[in-house]
């Protein structure tokens, strides 16, 4: 899995019938080389102006390989040093460029690049991928898609329902599972890392707010939060989910950049609480996994809005900065057993359906 950071690779073994998790393997991370962020940044900067109907910018064909190779490389270095000696199956997520929610007038668009079937000939085993293009083009969200796997790992931690898993990666989304067990409910929320990040790369040119100092150096800017917040998204009921360049900096360019960080950091956390808010159900607790639970000032800023006990995922013994890999480990089983994936409650498609494509290696 690689986010839209464009920070590393992230690798995680498990073995898993794609409906249980029995074991876990190692897992750990690879830095992006410069070249594969420079090339996945002008695939997305080519996106925002690629017109529906219209061929795929060129820079998408030599983002995709340069993805692939990136991971290919990741995985041998990875595999080489845990001396993994059998793996059945990879599950490759692609790199995000875009992604378009559907309204009334169209269906959406989603593009994660990366040859999957590269990635297998390199490897030599089974690569699933393109695990959104089938809910998307079903009308669905195409994200969230990891609700799946966050519900797997409640219930092998046998935790008390309902109970709700908080994602904080460029997006933050939310899963609850629900007190019937059987029913799951995921959305984005709103931003999470993301617009922080391109704040801070733009200013500063270092990659995120490091540790959340600049965010505890500031002050929230109540006037621009409330801007913020009016954006019609966080009207709209789930399923729902976002880019993270779906909203705009208007409000806080007038702000220091320690403020505009600082009210940024906010803005994630009043998006949570508003999300918690609009549940069917209170959750007993709010786990926070991905890369926003190392920001200390913004698990206090959703600890105190979030009106609900926040742990993280150490706390309830899992691998916080590997759940992502994990969960599409888990989905490309999923994908190749034909379960599904998605769910009305999580992409708004209108019946569970599976998803992916699988290499024809193995």
């Amino acid at each position: 899995m690689s986010g839209t950071s464009l920070d590393a690779v992230d690798m995680a073994v498990i073995e898993t019938d794609g409906v249980e998790v029995t074991a876990f393997g190692p897992s750990g991370e690879r830095k992006l080389t410069e070249a594969t962020r420079n090339v996945c940044l002008a695939a997305t900067d080519a996106a925002k102006s690629w017109g529906r109907g219209t061929p795929p910018p060129a820079v998408f064909a030599e983002a995709a390989r340069a993805v692939a190779d990136e991971h290919l490389a990741a995985a041998r270095e990875f595999i080489a040093a845990n001396a993994i000696t059998a793996l059945d199956l990879a599950g490759f997520h692609g790199q995000t460029v875009l992604h378009e929610r559907p309204n009334e007038h169209r269906i959406g668009r989603t593009v994660q690049l990366g040859d999957g079937e590269r990635l297998a000939q390199g490897l030599g085993i089974p690569v699933a991928y393109d695990f959104r293009t089938a809910d998307v083009t079903a009308g669905g969200e195409g994200a969230p898609l990891a609700p799946i796997y966050h519900a797997a790992l409640v219930r092998r931690s046998k935790l008390d329902l309902p109970v709700a898993v908080l994602n904080l990666g460029g997006v933050a989304n939310i899963t609850l599972i629900t007190s019937d067990e059987n029913a799951l409910l995921g959305f984005d929320t709103g931003p999470a890392n993301g617009m922080i990040d391109l704040l801070v790369q733009d200013q500063t040119g270092a990659r995120c707010d490091l540790d959340g100092k600049l965010a505890a150096a500031g002050t929230v800017d109540e006037g621009a939060l409330a801007l913020l917040m009016a954006h019609p998204y966080f009207a709209a009921s789930g399923p729902k989910s976002l880019d993270r360049f779906d909203f705009a900096f208007d409000p806080v360019r007038p702000l220091s950049l320690k403020d505009a960080v600082a009210t940024l950091t906010a803005f994630t956390a009043e998006a949570i609480s508003i999300a918690i808010n609009g549940l069917s159900e209170r959750p007993t607790r709010l786990i926070a996994c991905g890369g926003g639970r190392h920001n200390p000032a913004l698990m206090s800023e959703i600890r105190d809005r979030a009106g609900v006990p926040v742990t993280t995922a150490e706390t309830e013994g899992w691998r916080g900065d590997a759940i992502e890999a994990e969960a599409f480990a888990y989905l490309a089983v999923r994908a190749v057993k034909g379960l599904p994936i998605s769910f009305p409650g999580t992409t708004g498609v209108k019946a569970p359906m599976t998803g992916g494509r699988v290499s024809g290696v193995g």
